[in-house]
């Protein structure tokens, strides 16, 4: 190896994801960025280091297993398990005993949904959701609808909320659930949690949703909101992966769940299984300090996304943000830059993580199908990034990413005879394209 391949090797740094290279240089930046910058928070969020400094003790001195109950190492780890309940319970408004412990959130979706459905079968065979939930509540429902199970996937409006009106109208006197996201993954859209719970019960109705994107970021409570069952994740809220919850209502009404993994009868009977304690302490010091913080956090994350929505807002022409932006969480921005196709612009953003519009398939790069429920186009759905503001993120950073974000746009613009059309005025949905 020559010297100068040696300093080259030393000078940049990659990480690979989904056949992109996001590089690393050692170019001069500006003081509190450093390359590669991530804003991808709503796939995933970087440890908080008081969460891991929590959770360490518990990889080591503290192994035991908190279902062994006649010794002190089983002693120790239920004592951490219980006190990681009552931090999980402080912060969604419940009592520590309807916290039922599990791998994540797409365990608690399908032991919530289809533990619901076996246990009020006799009932009735109807369950609501809607078209832009994450896929972790859609398949769970196809799977169902195999089963006998009749699901009704009511549509969102625009802006991406949905319907109560249309809710309503789809209850019938057979359904028993009704499952509903309480904020979106993709466009940061809150929905009417509270008014949603209300109607179903007064109509004696089930009401589960997936806060994995809104709890520890906005104020939920399970008891003002009206929720009977609610699943969240470690990981999405500077916490560790593979553990997760699954809330599930003691009275008024009292929900019952049949459970899904047998053995041992862990977890109230609901959810079997040696429980991670390691993981769990993680979950419950990550809820702990997102109760603490949350009101300085959300307002810091709010102003940072605000900036950097004014930032393209004021340069950029022919992009708009997807999404209600008056019920939306603090760091979200899905933006759609028309006229510029989504992978490219990944593509010259390599040193920073965010998210296209575009859901990468085994053959086909599809668009993404809650961009799609909003009425939008394919082109515009795959001109559409996601950047997720963290706990960890800066105003250099946002600085650094809007001024790379817009000098790229004007490239591939620049490359693009339909922005040139479009900019001499010719309307490209009144053309007609030769068939070759």
């Amino acid at each position: 190896m020559t010297d100068q391949t040696a300093n080259e090797m030393e000078s940049t740094s990659s990480m690979a994801h989904n056949g992109l290279v996001i590089s690393q240089t050692n170019e001069t930046l500006p003081e509190g960025v450093h390359l590669p910058i991530y804003m991808d928070n709503h796939a995933t969020t970087p440890m908080d280091p008081r969460v891991l400094e929590a959770m360490l003790p518990y990889f080591g001195k503290i192994f035991g297993n908190a279902a062994s109950r006649n010794h002190q190492f089983g002693w120790e780890a239920e004592q951490a398990v219980d006190l990681a309940r009552e931090q999980v319970a402080k912060l969604i408004g419940c009592t520590p005993k309807e916290i039922i412990f599990t791998s994540g959130a797409t365990e608690s979706n399908n032991l919530a949904i289809k533990g619901i459905a076996e246990m009020y079968r006799e009932k009735g065979n109807h369950i609501i959701t809607q078209v832009t939930e994450h896929k972790a509540v859609l398949d769970t429902c196809k799977k169902l609808e195999k089963q006998g199970y009749e699901v009704t996937y009511l549509p969102v409006e625009t802006d991406g909320l949905v319907s109560v009106e249309k809710l309503k109208a789809a209850i019938t006197d057979k359904t028993i659930l009704v499952t509903i996201m309480y904020a979106n993954n993709e466009i940061g859209v809150i929905q009417p949690i509270a008014e949603i719970g209300k109607l179903c019960h007064e109509k004696g109705i089930l009401f589960h949703t997936d806060a994995v994107q809104a709890v520890g970021k906005i104020p939920v409570n399970v008891q003002t909101d009206n929720i009977d069952v609610l699943s969240m994740t470690a990981h999405k809220i500077y916490g560790p992966k593979g553990v997760g919850m699954l809330y599930v209502r003691r009275r008024n009404p009292r929900v019952q769940i049949t459970e899904q993994i047998n053995g041992g009868g862990h977890e109230r009977g609901m959810r079997s299984g040696t429980l991670n304690v390691p993981g769990i302490v993680g979950l419950g010091k990550a809820c702990e300090i997102a109760g603490d913080e949350m009101v300085a956090e959300t307002a810091r994350l709010t102003e940072l996304r605000d900036y950097l929505k004014a930032k393209f807002e004021n340069v950029l022409d022919y992009i708009h943000v997807n999404g209600n932006m008056d019920h939306h969480l603090p760091g979200n921005l899905n933006m759609s830059f028309v006229h510029v196709e989504g992978e490219s612009l990944l593509m010259g953003i390599n040193d920073i993580a965010v998210s296209s519009g575009s859901a990468c398939t085994s053959a086909t790069l599809e668009p993404s199908y809650v961009l799609k429920a909003l009425g939008l186009g394919d082109d515009v759905a795959h001109s559409s990034i996601r950047f997720g503001l963290g706990r960890f993120n800066n105003k250099a950073e946002v600085d650094y990413v809007s001024d790379k974000v817009i000098t790229v746009v004007q490239h591939l613009r620049e490359m693009s005879p339909l922005y040139e059309m479009v900019k001499e005025g010719i309307d490209l949905s009144k053309i007609e394209w030769a068939a070759h």
